[in-house]
């Protein structure tokens, strides 16, 4: 069908920011071979979208990109905390947090922590490392139509700058074609939420004299909040260059062309409490904050990711962390059907584990934005519900109560009350130090290609089990007995206990997909192990 075409991949993706990179790096990693097509003409030249959480790192470090990203964050390295103040150079401030991580508590869960790296600073590693994993990328290309069909999805895409067309057959179609989705207008699916919540104009400015009235104040932003003067200040290299975000109400007529050099350099000075501030006004763009999430996740052959799947508020950096994170859950499930190792039932998991996540999240990010009075939010904090689960609850402890995952109790919440991550199925699973060949590793890094099965290295059974299972199956499935003893494949660092950091038994073994979600455990020992591990992942693959 379709004879007609000029290149055929297994996946296309539509949209080139950080969602559509990064999808397009978790493909390549896991060898899927696809197409990338961007309408503009490079990744984002305006710094924003900064705040990576320890979730997205995680994913970027099995991907092999975190130490890249973390040099071209190097120089808001010493960034942490939020300011709020009536200016800069009164009495009136107060720190909302000024750590990040005041005391370290994150190490206990993660080998990674948050980074600060801007859009434009990030995306141009996700593109020079992407292509490395063998991504194809087309900048200046846009997507004109697509058609999808029971075998796949069949579109036509434009060079803007030849005008040549190009048909592209596919498999599957990710959309990451932002908020306002095309791709998603055209399948008919609509969104529910409580719709825009304020609007920004975020102004580039270039700025000698502000280091020094910022002193050793080292936010990541600053939120000041002097009547007809505030917005949100955040520091781009702590010296010279900076942004602004101040406050856009259309809903009173106000137009872009009011937001003059002039008005915006006057603005800034009032909010700063610098009224002879040198204020150079370098660039503008206007941004809309929205609590929106698509009412499904795609159809057919075709997946939304991203801002096209979800629109949050802008406070705590969840929007882009949540759309990174539905790349990853996307990327190993189109690998596993791609190659047959999975039945096609397995994408319909995407929208059940994923959805769930971003309404839990964005909910959490409209009340963190009345928490801290963001300014042009006029909503309160939020529902109740929205409030629920801290800062670090929400990015990394969430679980996935419906989906590629067995034993997990569909009543109990998206977001936990507080932090858990002791291996029950639906959960990141936890994150330990190990030893293994003389170097240090954490769990986590166990995971990316396969699904991995870990036992204590005294009960063999259930390695044998693994390997006559992925054998029949025909599945990348890899097993690691971990303990001291002779012919451990792993050992834990300070004789910490495993399996009770994982909530099960010396017997018993732990189950995980290649996302580091805990898919499967079993608390204790099995009269046949083959037999319950094979119909687990006929199971967990759709295989039946």
């Amino acid at each position: 069908m379709n004879e007609n075409v000029d290149l055929r991949v297994p996946v296309l993706i539509v949209g080139g920011s950080l969602v559509g990179l990064s999808a397009s790096l978790f493909l390549s990693r896991l060898g899927v071979r696809h197409l990338l097509v961007e309408k503009h003409s490079s990744t984002s030249t305006h710094p924003r979208g900064r705040g990576n959480n320890v979730r997205t790192m995680e994913v970027f470090r099995t991907a092999g990109a975190e130490g890249l990203i973390r040099d071209a964050a190097s120089v808001l390295a010493d960034n942490h905390g939020i300011l709020q103040a009536a200016s800069l150079t009164g009495d009136d401030q107060e720190w909302l947090f000024k750590e990040i991580d005041p005391g370290g508590g994150i190490a206990r869960f993660s080998p990674s922590g948050w980074c600060l790296c801007s859009q434009n600073d990030l995306e141009p590693v996700l593109v020079a490392h992407a292509r490395a994993q063998g991504s194809e990328l087309r900048f200046s290309t846009e997507l004109l139509t697509f058609e999808e069909d029971a075998d796949g999805v069949t579109a036509v895409v434009k060079d803007r700058e030849t005008g040549e067309h190009t048909t592209v057959r596919a498999d599957y179609l990710v959309a990451a074609d932002g908020p306002r989705s095309p791709i998603r207008e055209q399948l008919g699916i609509g969104r529910t939420g409580p719709g825009d919540l304020f609007h920004n104009v975020s102004i580039t400015f270039r700025s000698r004299r502000l280091a020094s009235v910022v002193g050793d104040r080292r936010f990541i932003v600053c939120y000041l909040t002097a009547p007809g003067a505030d917005g949100a200040l955040l520091p781009v290299d702590n010296e010279e260059q900076w942004v602004f975000h101040a406050p856009w109400r259309p809903d009173r007529g106000e137009t872009l062309e009011d937001f003059t050099d002039e008005r915006c350099a006057e603005h800034i000075r009032r909010a700063v409490g610098a009224p002879d501030l040198d204020v150079e006004i370098t660039g503008k763009a206007p941004w809309h904050a929205a609590e929106r999430v698509a009412e499904r996740y795609g159809s057919g052959r075709v997946f939304l990711a991203g801002d096209s799947a979800h629109e949050m508020s802008p406070t705590g950096a969840f929007g882009s962390n949540t759309g990174i994170q539905d790349a990853h859950n996307l990327a190993w499930k189109l690998a596993a059907v791609i190659d047959e190792s999975a039945g096609p039932g397995l994408l319909r998991t995407y929208e059940a584990e994923r959805l769930p996540v971003a309404k839990a999240t964005s909910a959490r990010a409209s009340a963190r934005s009345g928490e801290h009075s963001h300014p042009g939010y006029a909503g309160s904090p939020g529902p109740a519900g929205g409030r629920k689960g801290g800062m670090l609850t929400v990015a990394l402890g969430y679980r996935y109560v419906r989906g590629a995952v067995l034993g997990v109790d569909p009543g109990l919440p998206v977001v936990p009350e507080g932090m858990g991550l002791t291996g029950e199925a639906g959960t990141r699973a936890p994150h330990m130090w190990l030893r293994r060949d003389g170097g240090r590793l954490s769990t986590l890094d166990l995971y990316e290609k396969s699904f991995v099965l870990l036992c204590d290295a005294r009960y063999p059974d259930w390695r044998a089990a693994a390997e006559q299972v992925a054998k029949r199956l025909s599945v990348p499935l890899e097993a690691f007995g971990i303990g001291s003893v002779s012919g451990a494949d792993l050992e834990p660092e300070n004789g910490a206990d495993w399996a009770a950091s994982h909530g099960t038994s010396a017997e018993g073994a732990v189950l995980v997909r290649p996302d580091g979600f805990v898919a499967w455990r079993s608390q204790g020992g099995a009269a046949d192990p083959e037999a319950t591990l094979y119909e687990v992942m006929v199971t967990l693959l759709h295989r039946g």
